[in-house]
């Protein structure tokens, strides 16, 4: 176990659990003598209430939807379009779907890391459009240049699943305004992907 502060965490009983705050990091853990572990409540709070004070409206003009979840051991803040899927009625469990993410998960909390991207999945079995998910990726890309210097630490040198990538320092004092600003940041762009699917409409 670490020493944060020059003091050293005593071993509690397995059967006890509490909050640890790291300090030098900022980061949130739960922890006992066996493990230590990201604190999923306390960061799923923290997500929801940065959703709760993003403004709906502006997003439901464009159609977008945001959900927060917990999922593969992350929290994740998704905002997407049902139009963006193969299953409009289910978009967030659809095989075929665009999404952009928010997450943390304990990896990424021990990289002092808010991580976010676009995933663009099976893109193939898009109804009414004729895709191929190299050349999407490559035309949203060419597209999307432009702004790219607006997003922290962004990569674009991914496969066709993953458009773009990047992320912010993890501060926890922070973390709802960087959630909510990275939100506004895709709303912004997200007109991009409606332009680029226009391309392999049927």
């Amino acid at each position: 176990m670490e020493e944060t502060n020059n003091q050293k965490i005593k071993s509690k009983p397995s059967e006890f659990l509490e909050v640890f705050f790291c300090l030098n990091s900022r980061k949130v853990f739960n922890f006992n003598s066996e493990t230590l572990q990201m604190d999923y409540h306390f960061y799923q709070q923290k997500f929801q209430e940065a959703l709760d004070q993003i403004s709906q409206k502006e997003f439901n003009e464009l159609g977008l939807k945001l959900s927060v979840e917990v999922i593969l051991e992350s929290v994740v803040l998704k905002i997407y379009k049902p139009e963006w899927s193969s299953d409009a009625q289910s978009p967030l469990d659809a095989s075929s779907r665009i999404f952009f993410s928010i997450w943390i998960h304990d990896k990424t909390i021990e990289e002092g890391r808010l991580y976010y991207n676009i995933h663009a999945l099976k893109l193939r079995e898009l109804k009414g459009y004729t895709i191929q998910s190299r050349r999407f990726a490559e035309d949203f890309r060419s597209r999307f240049t432009e702004y790219q210097k607006d997003w922290d630490n962004l990569s674009l040198k991914f496969g066709p699943l993953t458009l773009m990538q990047g992320w912010r320092e993890l501060k926890t004092e922070n973390l709802q305004r960087d959630i909510i600003k990275l939100s506004y940041s895709f709303l912004e762009i997200s007109p991009i992907i409606d332009e680029t699917l226009s391309h392999f409409k049927i």
